[in-house]
């Protein structure tokens, strides 16, 4: 059976649910199959990661990079024709905004056969001022005319991207984020005494970068007003980003030195997770956290933000509490109800591990994703296709 070229197409490899998703989905691949690819941002937290994939071919873009920039970008774009064609790349995926917009033009350009992006979130929210907000539609909607599937991880993204013309039904399929359970849900009492947590001590955790997304000045505003009710709370923020100085003004605006802990990025998750009683999420748009569906795998109750798909998987009352946006004075009551209350965050935990069902597993998102492709490669008839 003829193998296929598959090019992979990230912004860039932060520590993050898209980026996560990608890797996992490469280093799982059928490489008998498929010959993988992967164009990128030159930097990032986990390129080391990507660089150990077996048969993973890794291109290194210096000029593609997260911000709007029309000359780089125009430059990322040639460099990606050139690399597709060069690399005879006859099946393009792409993943997150910027590099789905590049990266499928490109695909497009130079005679790809299959097309195919995954949401991970949209490029357009609420939040974006009106005329940046209808340009990203406008862009969303021409690239999603010569794309093959939208992939969505999300029943909230598939129908955000309904409601504004992006494809009609049948262009989209849901594959959910997959994680392996088994990494997720030990305890690891030393994980607590390396982030500096003394025995009793309740701690809040948050994983999230630092981006206008996330919005994690309110996780800092959230644990003002959880102190003054509990003060030997302890608040462990994991992650960087573009608001670290606004989050350490924050800090010492409120007098919050000793009470919360920034532990910067991470790659032992599970472990961080293990020290955490109760986790939260103030994001302002999402598709669907993948840090949610880690906290749950590792039996932790939730207040999260009712955005995007949380709703889809975390139900009110049941495995945590959902609160809009902004609203951290409604986090703060839930919060310290669930931190009074031993009994309801084990029970609550224990919901939350026990409702994630084999759509989430690793096995589910790979065996969807290819046979997802096999299909795509029928469709077109390209050569030794199943």
């Amino acid at each position: 059976m003829q193998t296929i070229n598959l090019l992979y197409i990230i912004t860039k490899l932060e520590l993050g649910g898209a980026q996560k998703y990608l890797l996992s989905l490469t280093r799982h691949l059928d490489k008998k199959r498929f010959h993988p690819f992967l164009f990128t941002a030159k930097d990032g937290l986990l390129l080391a990661e990507a660089l150990s994939i077996d048969n993973l071919a890794v291109k290194r873009s210096i000029w593609l990079e997260r911000p709007i920039n029309p000359l780089k970008d125009l430059f990322a774009l040639i460099e990606l024709c050139y690399f597709i064609k060069k690399n005879k790349i006859e099946f393009v995926h792409t993943h997150s905004s910027k590099a789905g917009i590049l990266g499928r033009a490109a695909a497009r350009l130079t005679g790809a056969k299959v097309i195919v992006h995954t949401v991970h979130g949209w490029s357009f929210n609420d939040c974006q001022p009106t005329i940046k907000r209808l340009f990203f539609i406008w862009l969303e909607r021409i690239t999603a005319r010569f794309t093959d599937k939208l992939i969505v991880v999300s029943e909230y993204d598939k129908q955000k991207g309904i409601d504004n013309r992006i494809g009609a039904d049948e262009k989209y399929a849901l594959i959910r984020y997959g994680i392996d359970y088994a990494e997720f849900g030990e305890k690891d009492e030393k994980a607590r005494r390396e982030l500096g947590i003394n025995t009793g001590e309740l701690v809040v955790g948050m994983v999230s970068c630092f981006k206008p997304q996330k919005h994690p000045q309110d996780f800092i505003k959230l644990a003002s007003f959880v102190k003054a009710s509990l003060p030997q709370t302890k608040f462990l923020l994991v992650g960087d980003g573009v608001l670290r100085g606004k989050i350490e003004r924050l800090i010492r605006k409120l007098n919050l030195e000793k009470d919360v802990i920034l532990a910067g990025w991470r790659k032992d998750i599970s472990r961080v997770l293990s020290a955490v009683d109760v986790f939260v999420l103030t994001s302002l748009w999402e598709g669907l956290p993948i840090s949610v569906l880690e906290a749950m795998a590792s039996s932790k109750p939730l207040v999260t933000t009712n955005t995007g798909g949380v709703a889809e998987i975390v139900v009110e009352g049941k495995m945590g509490f959902l609160v809009a946006p902004h609203d951290m004075k409604g986090m703060s009551e839930r919060l310290v109800a669930l931190l009074k209350d031993e009994d309801l965050r084990a029970r609550m935990g224990r919901n939350a591990r026990e409702s994630l069902n084999s759509d989430f597993t690793l096995t589910n998102m790979v065996t969807n994703s290819q046979n997802l492709y096999e299909t795509l490669l029928r469709e077109k008839a390209l050569p030794n296709a199943n």
